[in-house]
C-alpha cells in the first residue's frame, strides 16, 4: 500500500543520522529505496541526488526538491574534564536544547551524550531567571578528562544530532520525531516518482525528484541541484510552521496540522510564480484535496535559490504543517503528507510544455 511505503521511508530517513554536511547515511538509504523506481539516478558534487522519471517528453523538466540535512551540531572543543563544546549546524532556539540526548558520530563509532549546563541548584539567585544560552552549555558523554574523550574517538569537527526516534500517535494519525524538516519533503518527492512508476501514470514531462544537501546552512544543495537538472519549473516540498499551538495569533502562522498541505504565498527568500500558485490552488479544488494558504515572514527554503537559477525558474513551495520544528521532537499529521503527495502528483500530470510556457507569460 502507498501509505505503508511512505511511512516506512519517512521513519527510516528521519531516524537516520544526517546533519548539514554529513548527509551520507540518509542519501544512501534514499538511493536504495529509489533504485527500483527511477529511470536514472544523478548526483551533483555536493552529494545531492536526483531520481529521474521520464515521461512523454524530455522537457519541461519538473524539479521536485526536498532537503535531507537536519539541524545538528559539530564538536568545537574538548575541555580538561572531557566535556564537549559544540557549535550549531543550522538554527537552534537555546531553550529547546537543555537535557536533549544526542549522538556524537566519531571515528570509532557513535557515542551517546546529553546537552547540559551548570546544575540549577548551584546557580546564584540573580542568574536563575535568565535564559541559559548555548555557549554556556556542553555535551556530557560520560568522560572524565580530555584524554579519555579523545580515546573514545572524539575530535573537533565530529557531527552531532539529537537522539530521537520516529513515533506514531493517535492510532497512526500523528507522527513525532526529529528531522521532519525536511526529510518529509524528500520523502514526498520520492513517493511521487514511485507512484508515477507503479501506477503507470502518464505525465508530459521529465520529473526529477531531488534529495538536496546543506539547506540548513544556506541553501547550498539547491544551487548545485538546479545547475545539474536545469529545471523549467520547480516544486519545493517542505515543512511549514504550524500555528495551532498556544500563544500564536492567526496572522503569524496560518496553518494547522491535519487540515491539508500548505501552498506558500510568500516567504523571506521567495515570492512564488503566481500562475504556478494559482494552478496548485485550482488543482487542489478540482480534486477535493484539502489545502491551506500560508505566509512565512521569516525563513526560507531551497526555492530561494532554485527560482533564480539562470534567467529564472517558476517555483512554488508546498508544505506540511509541523509543530516544534528545529527541535528533537516535531509533530505532524500523516494525512497532510498523503494529501501533499496527491496534490503534487496531480500537478505533475498537468505540467506540459504549453502550461509551463504560460507560467511566465505576463
Amino acid at each position: 500500500m502507498s501509505g505503508e511505503w511512505i511511512v516506512k521511508v519517512l521513519e527510516d530517513l528521519t531516524n537516520s543520522f544526517g546533519p548539514a554536511g554529513y548527509e551520507k547515511e540518509v542519501l544512501s538509504k534514499a538511493k536504495s529505496y529509489m533504485q527500483a523506481y527511477a529511470d536514472e539516478i544523478m548526483s551533483d558534487k555536493l552529494g545531492s541526488l536526483a531520481f529521474v522519471k521520464k515521461g512523454g517528453s524530455e522537457r519541461p523538466r519538473v524539479l521536485l526538491a526536498g532537503h535531507v540535512d537536519e539541524v545538528g551540531f559539530v564538536v568545537s572543543g574538548i575541555n580538561d574534564q572531557g566535556f564537549l563544546a559544540f557549535a550549531p549546524l543550522g538554527g537552534w532556539f537555546d531553550q529547546v536544547l537543555l537535557s536533549t540526548r544526542v549522538i556524537v558520530r566519531t571515528q570509532k563509532g557513535d557515542l551517546n551524550g546529553v546537552i547540559a549546563a551548570k546544575p540549577p541548584h548551584l546557580i546564584p539567585p540573580e542568574e536563575a531567571g535568565k535564559v541559559i544560552t548555548k555557549d554556556n552549555m556542553f555535551i556530557d558523554i560520560g568522560a572524565s578528562s580530555a584524554d579519555e574523550a579523545r580515546n573514545m574517538g572524539v575530535r573537533v569537527g565530529d557531527p552531532v544530532v539529537p537522539c530521537s526516534f520516529f513515533t506514531l500517535m493517535k492510532g497512526g494519525e500523528i507522527a513525532m520525531g526529529k528531522a521532519f524538516d525536511d526529510r518529509v519533503g524528500a520523502t514526498i518527492a520520492m513517493e511521487v516518482v514511485r507512484r508515477l512508476r507503479t501506477e503507470g501514470v502518464q505525465h508530459p514531462n521529465t520529473v526529477y525528484s531531488a534529495a538536496t544537501v546543506m539547506e540548513e546552512v544556506g541553501l547550498r544543495g539547491a544551487t548545485t541541484i538546479a545547475s545539474l537538472v536545469d529545471p523549467d519549473v520547480a516544486i519545493v516540498l517542505e515543512v511549514d510552521i504550524a500555528g495551532d499551538v498556544p500563544g500564536i495569533p492567526p496572522g503569524q502562522a496560518q496553518t494547522k496540522i491535519g487540515k491539508g498541505p500548505s501552498i506558500v504565498a510568500m516567504d523571506a527568500t521567495m515570492i512564488p510564480n503566481q500562475n504556478l500558485k494559482n494552478l496548485a490552488i485550482r488543482v487542489a479544488e478540482e480534486n477535493n484535496i484539502p489545502y491551506q494558504l500560508s505566509l512565512v515572514a521569516r525563513g526560507g527554503t531551497d526555492a530561494g535559490r532554485i527560482h533564480i537559477h539562470k534567467v529564472g525558474c517558476p517555483s512554488l513551495v508546498i508544505g506540511v504543517p509541523t509543530r516544534h520544528i528545529h527541535s528533537a521532537a516535531s509533530i505532524m499529521s500523516l494525512s497532510d503528507v498523503r494529501n501533499a503527495v496527491r496534490l503534487v502528483l496531480e500537478m505533475v500530470k498537468r505540467l506540459d510544455e504549453e502550461t509551463v510556457k504560460k507560467l511566465t507569460e505576463w
